[in-house]
């Protein structure tokens, strides 16, 4: 999600301690939920902010994906899965700050929030989601 100033949307991570904190909202899609959707219902859970408050800039067409290492506390790999598969959408986010609600969804996901340069957001995030965001900076670096 985007600002007025070409500025991303970061949020930091609960209970995440360390240098890389911070991410792009981001979520899981239900089942018979499209991409899109799932994105505009994530940010809503993760940001509070909602589909009257953002308006379309345009998506990656690829899936993106990265792996998480060994030993990641957050590793599902007992459940058969060690990383994720990612439909990424861009916003730009119309509203006011005063909207923004970290605690809008009983689950919270941040708690904080900056606006950065997508330069920035690659150095401030876990280095194996550096790749992604890499790509993501290639892809949504017109529409700062």
């Amino acid at each position: 999600m985007f600002n007025k100033h070409g500025e991303v949307f970061l949020g930091r991570r609960k209970k995440a301690s360390g240098p890389y904190v911070w991410q792009m909202p981001q979520g899981g899609i239900d089942k018979g939920e499209k991409p899109r959707q799932a994105a505009i219902r994530e940010l809503a859970e993760e940001t509070g902010i909602t589909k009257d408050m953002i308006e379309p800039l345009g998506k990656v067409n690829d899936w993106l994906f990265y792996d998480f290492p060994d030993g990641f506390k957050y590793s599902k790999r007992a459940r058969g899965w060690g990383g994720q598969r990612q439909k990424w959408f861009a916003f730009r986010f119309t509203g006011k700050e005063k909207h923004i609600n970290l605690t809008a969804h009983r689950q919270i996901e941040f708690t904080d929030w900056r606006w950065t340069s997508l330069e920035t957001a690659t150095k401030l995030v876990v280095p194996f989601k550096r790749p992604v965001y890499e790509r993501l900076e290639k892809e949504f670096s017109k529409f700062v």
